[in-house]
C-alpha cells in the first residue's frame, strides 16, 4: 500500500531528503499514520530513524527552520522541532527491555523492525517510509490496517508480556476504545484483566493523564465500563467504584448509583466539552455509599449526600493526584449544588428560592443546569416530563428577574468599611451580620438591589444588631 497523496506537507518531502543526505531510514509512525486511515487531523507527527533521532532532528531543525525551535532531550534519545503549527518528534529506532518493578524501559539502538515490536498496539505500529526510494510505502507487520478496518485494539506481541512490561498500556487500550469507539481484542482484554494489580506501579499523574483522555471522550461511559469490566477500576479510582451494586431490603431496591452516573457524565459529555464539568458528573454521587439509609416507610434513602460529597472532593482530589486548586472548587460547587434546580423547581420556582440559586451558583449557573438537567435518568417518562417541565420553568424564572445578571456575579452593594466609618466600630462580627441581612433582604425581594436602597436598609437593622451585640 503506497500512501503518498496522503503524505501532502511539504515536511515530509523535505525531512526525507535530509535522511537521504545523510544515509538514513526515517519513517513516519504512530498515532499520525493511524489517524490517515482514520481521516483525523493531527498537528503532532512522530518519525523513528535507524541511527541516531537527535542528529536527524539537528539537521531537520537547520534545513527547514534556520536551526529555531529545536528541543533535544538527550537522557530519552529525542528531540523535537517546532515548525509552525506542527510539532515533530525525532527518535532513533531501538528495542526495548523491563525490569519488573518499573516501566521505564532498558533501551538499546535497534531496526526498524524492533521499534514496532515494541510499540504498543498494532493500530500504533504502521510505519511509512519518507526516503525517495520507498516514498509512501506503509510497514504493516502486525496487519493494523484491518485492524483499524475492524476497529479493534490488539496488541502487537504477546499481551501478557505488552502489559507486564508497560502496565500503562492497559490504561491506554481502554483510552483508546473510548476515544475511537473500538472493541479491545478478547484475548488482549483478558491479558488486562491477569494484569491488573501490575498497576501499582504506575504514578497517579500517569493515570490522571489517560483518566483525562477518557473523559473527553465523546462518550466517557464506555471507558469507565471498560476500567471496570477489566477490574482496574477498583484499583485505581475506589471512590467511583464504591457507587456499584443495589442493596435489597424489604423487597425495595435502590438504582445503581454507577451506571446512573456513566449515564449523567454522558448526558453532559452530549451538550459540553468542558472536562471538569463531566468530572463533576462523575462524582456527583459521591456521597451517596457514605449516606445511604433504609427507612421502612419510605425505602432507601441519600439525605445529603451533595453537601457530603461537596466535602468529600478535596480528599478524593488528592488522593487522585488532581489539580487542588480553582477546578477542584468548580467542581466541589457544582457537586455541592447539583440537587438545588430540582429542589428550586419543586418549590413551585417562587422568586427568593430563584434569586437564591443565581447567587450561590454565580458565573457556575448554566453549567450547573446543564448538570441538573443531566441528572435525570428515569425510566418513567412521566416522572421525566415533569422534571423537565419544573426545569424549563425554573430557566424562564432565572430570565424574568430583573437582577439576574448582577446576582450571577454577586457583590454586597454594601461596603464593611462604609458601615465601620459611619457608625464609627472596629472590625466585627456585626459586620457580617449586617451584611448577610442585607443580602437575606434582596434575595426575598424586600429591598432592590441597589446601593441606595442596601443603606436604607442598614440604617434601619444596623442599630438593634450593634446593641445586641455590644
Amino acid at each position: 500500500m503506497n500512501l503518498k497523496e496522503d503524505l501532502k506537507l511539504p515536511v515530509f518531502r523535505q525531512i526525507g531528503e535530509i535522511a537521504d543526505s545523510m544515509n538514513r531510514e526515517v519513517y513516519v509512525v504512530g498515532g499520525y499514520v493511524r489517524d490517515i486511515f482514520l481521516r483525523r487531523h493531527s498537528s503532532d507527527i512522530d518519525f523513528v530513524t535507524v541511527g541516531s533521532g537527535i542528529e536527524l532532528a539537528t539537521e531537520v531543525a537547520g534545513k527547514i527552520n534556520r536551526g529555531k525551535g529545536l528541543s533535544v532531550f538527550a537522557s530519552y534519545g529525542t528531540a523535537q522541532v517546532k515548525a509552525g503549527d506542527l510539532e515533530l518528534e525525532f527518535v532513533g529506532a531501538r528495542r526495548e527491555s523491563y525490569s519488573r518493578d518499573s516501566r521505564n524501559p532498558i533501551v538499546e539502538d535497534g531496526t526498524l523492525e524492533d521499534d514496532q515490536n515494541r510499540r504498543d498496539f498494532t493500530i500504533n505500529a504502521m510505519a511509512v517510509c519518507l526516503n525517495a526510494d520507498r516514498f509512501g510505502e506503509l510497514v504493516d507487520p502486525f496487519n493494523g490496517v484491518v485492524d483499524l478496518h475492524n476497529r479493534t485494539i490488539r496488541t502487537p506481541l504477546d499481551p501478557d508480556i505488552t502489559f507486564s512490561d508497560d502496565p500503562l498500556r492497559m490504561m491506554r487500550a481502554i483510552r483508546f476504545a473510548s476515544q475511537l469507539d473500538f472493541t479491545i481484542e478478547p484475548e488482549t482484554f483478558e491479558a488486562i484483566r491477569r494484569n491488573r494489580n501490575r498497576i501499582s506501579i504506575i504514578t497517579k499523574e500517569r493515570i490522571n493523564d489517560e483518566l483525562s483522555k477518557i473523559m473527553r471522550s465523546s462518550t466517557p461511559s464506555t471507558g469507565f465500563r471498560l476500567l471496570d469490566d477489566s477490574g482496574l477500576l477498583e484499583l485505581i479510582f475506589p471512590t467511583l467504584y464504591a457507587l456499584k451494586g443495589v442493596e435489597t431490603k424489604e423487597g425495595r431496591g435502590h438504582k445503581d448509583n454507577f451506571y446512573h452516573t456513566l449515564q449523567v457524565v454522558d448526558n453532559v459529555a452530549a451538550k459540553s466539552d468542558n472536562e471538569w464539568l463531566r468530572w463533576a458528573a462523575l462524582l456527583h454521587d459521591i456521597g451517596k455509599p457514605v449516606t445511604k439509609k433504609y427507612d421502612a416507610r419510605i425505602g432507601w434513602t441519600f439525605h445529603n449526600h451533595n453537601f457530603i460529597g461537596e466535602k468529600m472532593i478535596p480528599r478524593v482530589f488528592k488522593q487522585m493526584k488532581l489539580p487542588l486548586n480553582e477546578k477542584m472548587k468548580y467542581v466541589a460547587k457544582l457537586v455541592g449544588l447539583h440537587m438545588r434546580p430540582q429542589s428550586v423547581g419543586e418549590e413551585g420556582v417562587s422568586d427568593s428560592g430563584v434569586r437564591r440559586l443565581i447567587t450561590d451558583a454565580g458565573p457556575d449557573l448554566e453549567d450547573l443546569m446543564t448538570l441538573a438537567e443531566a441528572d435525570i435518568t428515569s425510566k418513567n417518562p412521566a416522572k421525566v416530563r415533569r422534571q423537565l417541565e419544573g426545569f424549563a420553568a425554573l430557566r424562564r424564572r432565572m430570565s424574568e428577574i430583573n437582577d439576574a445578571d448582577a446576582l450571577r456575579n454577586w457583590k454586597s452593594p454594601v461596603d464593611g468599611h462604609e458601615i465601620m466609618q459611619y457608625f464609627n466600630i472596629p472590625p466585627s462580627s456585626a459586620i457580617k451580620e449586617i451584611k448577610d441581612a442585607v443580602k437575606e433582604a434582596i434575595l426575598e425581594g424586600e429591598i432592590p438591589y441597589t446601593h441606595d436602597d442596601a443603606w436604607a436598609y442598614v440604617l434601619r437593622i444596623a442599630p438593634a444588631i450593634l446593641l445586641e451585640k455590644s
